[in-house]
């Protein structure tokens, strides 16, 4: 054949093979037998080796893998990744929608939409796949980039495994830029084939497809991705352009899920348009019967308030979007009794009931205390100290107490009560006022039936302890403040801060960095070795980020997302009057709430506690003294972090001995390298570094296919 003619049939090759892709993985109508097909492919992949000029990076030969990579690198999204807030049953469904429809009414939409959503809002409701998020890259109809959600704004490059997925389209039809978001998953069958493979090899099995999946996007073999056949489901576009299109930008949730079928993305069919919450509900519990029938996991439903116009209203918190919502399937549950019930009070004040359990195993773990939550909870259920009762642990979740067995009872079990005096320094405990609402609302509590009717006072469900120098308030502030998101400091944990307290060598957080060799030395546990350690830690932890800085802070309603987006719009929100403490400590007072909230993603809520706490003059002084005893804040990105240093952004876990260097110079090397160290291992974890004997970390760390690397591959990564 002539090259033109070569060229051709390379063109048409592609296209057919792409279109028996689709049919196949994508709509699973396979027009053609496989061998077919692999007849197809292999005459292509013959022309393309022996007329490399016709070469296409979107060719289907070029789906089975790459050399392999060195290393994932860090891609900052264009469009930030949110994660949806939970519910777990038809109640907190109601007031979700409750409080959507109040801040309609609210929001500047016209009016037209305000009296359409009046009384209720239509939704679209999809299956929560139990994957790994994914981030797709279009430029002209190329895909450019597949990469990992990651913390939300910054995630790992995996387009190399992201283009070994035949239901991924490579190329679209028309020249869109797209970013398109979806989950990756593998089948139950596919699982099972590479677990008996791997007990062949002697290698560890994966726990779940979850964990398969996650493994197998961060190979850095591709040809390995290629051998396991992930597949994916779309479900959201980010940012679409489309020019002089037959295409239409969608309106609404169920139009967005039929352009990315016309773009032949593959979208789970079981999504479903819903015109009451009544009709979400009969579409979660149709669900709960036949989850496992599928050959990928399901973990619940996701709704999503199916108008764009009324999602771009309705905005985000600093964490989830407010127009969408998780309802997660039941958890594990299992029985166990009370044997008592005592309060813990928190960093803020709250007081929270938690039960003393029977031990019990629940999803995984060993189980022997779940939270009550508050007195509303415990007089709901109903729950005493001696009950039989059934608990539930989601995930990460703090094991919860849901139903009390009351035919188990004795009559020997007994009523709990809320203490009316801190458990701890005695101080005074009440509900705190929230917020002024319209006495059409009618509170629940007794005593404010007869408030003046625009003024009805709302009171929080918790607690608090209203003695602002409450030693449990105080300790765990503390406990906060050094943590590892915040300053880090490497061997202050709860223990010695309870310790330093008592013995009073310090009352509040800005004397840590008061604290000398000389402060320690006498106290019990402290050795000249561990004194000199911690005031080694404090030194280093200096210097701070600003977002973990304002994390650490402990502010209510200022969680890491919120510190990151009040960091990445500091310019805008205090000009540019801030470059250090010194600053943020003249300039922070002075910000109207007005200000906070214009950055989206920043509620009432958090600007009023922003405003609140640097209104105080006693965090002031605290601040103040923290500058002087050379603490130092970070502006120099989003993280927080210079872009320099060989492990920049990593995260990385020690197990084992090591020979060359102690625990503590390994850490050492790796924070000074611009490197995270962690003390357990999760899917976020790059590396996990092992010496001689490691322990359940190393485990765990082949389980979730987790980068593994010996102390000289460690060296080699430093150097």
């Amino acid at each position: 054949m002539k090259k033109e003619e070569i060229e051709k049939r390379i063109e048409s090759l592609r296209k057919e093979l792409d279109r028996h892709r689709y049919l196949y993985y994508v709509k699973d109508t396979p027009e053609i037998p496989d061998e077919v097909y692999d007849s197809l492919f292999e005459e292509l992949r013959r022309l393309e080796e022996e007329n490399p000029e016709f070469g296409s990076a979107t060719s289907p030969t070029q789906r089975v893998g790459d050399k392999p990579l060195d290393g994932f690198k860090k891609v900052r999204h264009a469009a930030k990744q949110w994660s949806f807030d939970d519910v777990f049953d038809f109640e907190e469904l109601r007031k979700w929608e409750e409080k959507l429809l109040r801040q309609i009414e609210k929001s500047d939409l016209p009016k037209n939409y305000k009296l359409q959503t009046k009384n209720y809002l239509d939704y679209c409701c999809e299956i929560k796949i139990d994957g790994l998020k994914i981030i797709l890259t279009y430029e002209d109809g190329i895909m450019v980039r597949g990469a990992t959600r990651g913390d939300g704004s910054v995630g790992e490059d995996i387009t190399q495994n992201i283009r070994t997925i035949q239901s991924v389209p490579l190329e679209l039809e028309v020249k869109a830029d797209l970013i398109a978001v979806g989950e990756c998953w593998l089948g139950k069958g596919e699982l099972e084939r590479i677990n008996r493979e791997r007990k062949e090899k002697g290698e560890a099995l994966f726990a779940n497809t979850r964990n398969a999946a996650a493994g197998t996007v961060r190979q850095l073999d591709s040809k390995v991705a290629a051998a396991r056949k992930l597949d994916s489901f779309i479900y959201d576009i980010d940012e679409i352009k489309i020019p002089n299109s037959k295409f239409q930008i969608p309106n609404s949730q169920i139009e967005e899920l039929e352009l990315l079928e016309q773009l032949k993305f593959k979208v789970n069919p079981h999504h479903k348009f819903c015109k009451t919450i009544e009709e979400v509900e009969n579409f979660y519990q149709s669900w709960i019967d036949r989850k496992d029938k599928q050959e990928y996991e399901i973990d619940g439903i996701v709704i999503k308030v199916n108008s764009k116009k009324i999602q771009d209203a309705l905005g985000y918190t600093g964490k989830s979007p407010r127009w969408g919502i998780a309802y997660k399937f039941p958890a594990q549950r299992v029985t166990t009794v009370i044997e008592d019930i005592s309060v813990q009070v928190g960093r803020t004040g709250a007081l929270t009931p938690v039960a003393h359990l029977r031990p019990v195993r629940v999803a995984g773990s060993t189980v022997s205390r779940a939270t009550l939550h508050n007195e509303d909870e415990i007089k709901r259920l109903d729950a005493r100290i001696g009950d039989t009762v059934v608990i539930q642990k989601a995930g990460d979740v703090i094991p919860e107490v849901v139903e009390v067995v009351k035919n188990l009872r004795t009559g020997k079990e007994k009523i709990f009560r809320m203490p009316s005096a801190c458990p701890i320094c005695g101080g005074e405990v009440a509900k705190r006022e929230t917020h002024s609402v319209k006495r059409e609302t009618r509170s629940a509590e007794p005593e404010m039936l007869h408030a003046p009717r625009s003024t009805l006072r709302e009171l929080s469900v918790a607690h608090y302890c209203k003695n602002p120098k409450c030693f449990a308030v105080e300790k765990e502030k503390i406990i906060h403040f050094v943590s590892k998101k915040g300053f880090n400091i490497d061997g202050l944990g709860e223990k010695i801060v309870e310790q330093l307290m008592n013995e009073g060598v310090i009352s509040n957080m800005a004397e840590i960095f008061e604290l000398t060799k000389g402060d320690l030395e006498p106290l019990e546990r402290f050795a000249e070795k561990s004194a000199e350690n911690l005031i080694k830690a404090i030194e280093q932890s200096k210097r701070i980020p600003f977002e973990k800085f304002l994390f650490a802070l402990g502010i209510h309603h200022v969680g890491e997302e919120t510190a990151v987006l009040v960091t990445d719009n500091l310019q805008s929100i205090a000009g540019e009057k801030v470059h250090d403490l010194k600053e943020v400590i003249d300039v922070f007072p002075q910000i109207k709430k007005e200000r906070w909230m214009e950055v989206k993603g920043i509620g009432e809520k958090a600007a009023e506690s922003i405003i609140e706490w640097f209104s105080d003059s006693a965090h002031i002084e605290q601040l103040e003294k923290m500058e002087k005893t050379g603490v130092r804040v970070e502006f120099s990105s989003a993280t927080g972090k210079t872009e320099s240093g060989k492990l920049f952004g990593k995260t990385l876990v020690l197990t084992g001995e090591m020979s060359s260097f102690t625990r503590d110079e390994a850490k050492d090397i790796i924070r000074k390298e611009g490197g995270n160290v962690s003390s357990s291992v999760s899917k976020k974890t790059d590396y996990v570094v092992v010496g001689e004997n490691p322990g359940s970390k190393y485990e765990k760390a082949v389980k979730l296919g987790v980068k593994v690397i010996n102390e000289e591959e460690f060296k080699k990564l430093v150097k």
